[in-house]
């Protein structure tokens, strides 16, 4: 099938996930042209990528998702009482909405809005979940969050809490994670209710052995996560990325305080798409994720940078992870 069979097909799929093909295309395009190749992280998540995510977190080697989930049991109580009950519980990057699941018996939201990129898996992960609890009002939104938090009018405006759990905020710089720190808060602000605010996660500096074992599993599911990239791009933008020219690599750079995630050519190669083509020496890579690890007090002055007060924060006892709860006035 050739490129230009593919972008009618291409339109019709992008359009039922709410993603206009031309930005879709032209970003990605911009990002394989940098001398740095690279792509954005919600390029990792598409069906396959969402499940291959749910195989990592159950890694042993990958802490973060079982040392949140031990915040969460340790603290439970306590951090219902921070954030209240009935709220509007808006969980960005839903993903299979487990995590928030979690938090339904202590919390008991009056609404909750799973906000995700992938859009099939995303319905079926909130009808699922609407059977377990029939008395909370779901709803799923297919949004591209990182770019704008314009929400549908059926998203109540009363205690809205945006659920940000995972340390996904690490995946933007710290600059670019100030401005999505401040669109959260801009949403926060209503004109009726002062009690909005943020729960999320934060990956802490640690041990680099530790970090660099989280990306590199022994089972290889992180590398086929990351090479599942290349099979996305190929149905995104009609290109002809062959995954056993790439390989996977991630490592932390100490400078920049983040991990990074590349696919580097195995080989000299030239990778084509709709309108575009770029030539990959031998060890050249696409980059294609960050993930920024803080210490507790430089997040707390980003929240607090981005408008946000009186932040409450439990902590694992390996102060390996931070759960955080700021709010907006």
């Amino acid at each position: 099938m050739t490129k230009q069979m593919l972008m009618p097909e291409l339109a019709v799929r992008l359009k039922d996930e709410f993603i206009p093909v031309d930005k879709i295309l032209e970003e990605i395009s911009a990002g394989l042209r940098q001398p740095q190749a690279h792509t954005s992280p919600k390029y990792l998540y598409d069906a396959l990528g969402s499940k291959l995510f749910e195989a990592i977190c159950e890694l042993p080697e990958y802490y973060p998702t079982r040392t949140e989930a031990g915040i969460f049991e340790a603290y439970q109580d306590d951090i219902a009482c921070s954030v209240g009950y009935g709220s509007t519980l808006i969980d960005l990057g839903a993903g299979n909405c487990a995590k928030a699941a979690r938090l339904f018996p202590a919390l008991r939201p009056e609404q909750y809005v799973a906000i995700d990129i992938s859009a099939d898996f995303l319905q079926i992960a909130v009808a699922q979940l609407q059977q377990r609890y029939p008395e909370v009002a779901m709803m799923g939104l297919c949004l591209d969050f990182s770019e704008s938090l314009a929400l549908s009018q059926q998203v109540r405006r009363e205690r809205r809490l945006f659920f940000y759990p995972g340390s996904s905020i690490g995946n933007y710089t710290p600059s670019q994670a100030l401005q999505f720190l401040r669109r959260i808060h801009n949403e926060c602000q209503t004109s009726s209710q002062a009690d909005s605010g943020l729960l999320i996660g934060v990956d802490l500096i640690k041990n680099e052995n530790v970090m660099n074992a989280a990306y590199n599993d022994a089972l290889g599911v992180t590398a086929s996560f990351n090479l599942n990239l290349l099979l996305h791009l190929n149905r995104l933008i009609g290109a002809d990325f062959d995954l056993r020219q790439w390989q996977h690599c991630g490592f932390f750079n100490s400078t920049q305080n983040r991990i990074e995630m590349h696919l580097v050519a195995r080989q000299a190669l030239t990778a084509t798409w709709h309108g575009g083509a770029r030539e990959f020496a031998q060890g050249e890579s696409i980059h294609t994720e960050n993930s920024y690890k803080y210490t507790q007090q430089a997040f707390l002055s980003l929240l607090a940078e981005a408008g946000f007060q009186k932040s409450k924060v439990w902590v694992d006892p390996n102060q390996w992870f931070m759960l955080c709860h700021a709010h907006a006035a």
